[in-house]
């Protein structure tokens, strides 16, 4: 396995790969091309933005006015959606509930110090809970019987005010980016040199998520609130589709600032997760970010009220978690590792772990999950 040759790009920019080319013939000369800059993106930024013809645009939009109007509910109604028990990985999470890591890890901590000042993500010191609520639905094969994790195979929640076309409404959009990331998944393995069905295996029996994220724009539409602290996620790779409202930062390892995202039309953007830093040793890190009220959060804001004043102000982000199976064991590959130790210097020891044990860790960091 040899490293990939990194290009000196240090433009603030996510690069963009095609799935369209890359499904066309993934043996072809352009499709091993895509694949490559696939990786190459997530190894210097953490992101890569993907297009996707398969994805359209009028699917995003009905998915989120599904849950502007899921999310302008009474709380006493949303509250009953809730299932704390299990660490909230199905059904909603409320505001003020989910706490980013950043806040008070050591690692987290000292990324933020040692970025220029002027980068540096909206001080999480003293911002307790992100004011953002969340509603998970799975969308996984459940696993084999002898899983030591069967809080994996938790039911999903159906809302009892949408219970009639539920399902299929939260799916449409859910199974366009469920296909598009394990394109992405395929897409970066056969990029990094493995096997294209590497981690598309590994993750046959993920817990993957379908994940939007609410934060309410009437009482937090506030310049400079924080919506989502200073972050990674904890899972594989994570999927976005287009947001109303601007909002979202990256970080990109290659060049140390912070990136407002923009997603182009046709396209998603797909950002590394732990899981993923774990497996290949550090080559790929996973990539932090935050979402916060902006200028150009304010200016869709308005435009929203204009155009639309009889919807929910509401800020849905369009997002899916992509995990790797339960019973997987985290181990980083030694090619992998070895890639990321001649271009970026020593990594720290990861050690090993099954998937199971670090999702259950990591919800502990973010107060989503306490064990008894």
């Amino acid at each position: 396995m040899t490293a990939i040759e990194l290009s000196k790009d240090s433009t603030m920019n996510i690069p963009q790969v095609s799935l369209d080319i890359y499904l066309k013939d993934p043996d072809s000369t352009e499709a091993h091309n895509e694949a490559v800059g696939a990786a190459e993106s997530l190894i210097l930024t953490g992101a890569v933005v993907v297009r996707d013809c398969r994805a359209p645009k009028e699917a995003n939009d009905r998915f989120i006015d599904l849950f502007e109007d899921y999310f302008a509910q009474e709380k006493d109604v949303l509250k009953q959606d809730e299932r704390p028990e299990i660490g909230y990985q199905v059904g909603v999470t409320l505001e003020n509930t989910e706490k980013p890591k950043c806040g008070s890890d050591d690692e987290c901590l000292a990324v933020i110090s040692a970025l220029k000042e002027d980068q540096r993500p909206l001080d999480i010191s003293g911002h307790g809970a992100d004011p953002k609520c969340r509603f998970f639905h799975r969308m996984s094969i459940p696993p084999p019987s002898d899983t030591i994790f069967p809080a994996t195979s938790a039911p999903n929640v159906v809302p009892e005010a949408f219970k009639d076309d539920w399902t299929e409404r939260v799916t449409e959009w859910g199974t366009f980016m469920k296909q598009s990331v394990e394109g992405v998944a395929m897409m970066v393995a056969q990029g990094l040199g493995l096997h294209r069905r590497t981690f598309i295996d590994a993750g046959k029996y993920g817990s993957h998520l379908l994940a939007p994220t609410a934060t309410d724009l009437t009482k937090y539409g506030q310049r400079d609130t924080i919506f989502a602290g200073f972050h990674t996620d904890l899972n594989f790779l994570t999927i976005h589709g287009q947001s109303r409202y601007p909002g979202l930062h990256v970080w990109a390892r290659n060049v140390g600032e912070k990136i407002p995202v923009k997603i182009p039309e046709g396209c998603l953007l797909v950002q590394a997760g732990k899981q993923l830093e774990w497996i290949t040793g550090g080559y790929i890190k996973a990539g932090y970010h935050e979402v916060v009220c902006t200028d150009a959060t304010l200016a869709a804001m308005n435009r929203r009220k204009t155009a639309f004043p009889q919807r929910p102000l509401i800020r849905i982000s369009s997002t899916f978690f992509w995990h790797l199976s339960p019973d997987h064991l985290l181990v980083p590959i030694p090619g992998l590792q070895a890639c990321a130790e001649a271009q970026f210097g020593p990594q720290k020891d990861y050690g090993e772990m099954l998937v199971g044990n670090q999702v259950l860790q990591e919800l502990g960091l973010i107060a989503l999950f306490e064990d008894k």
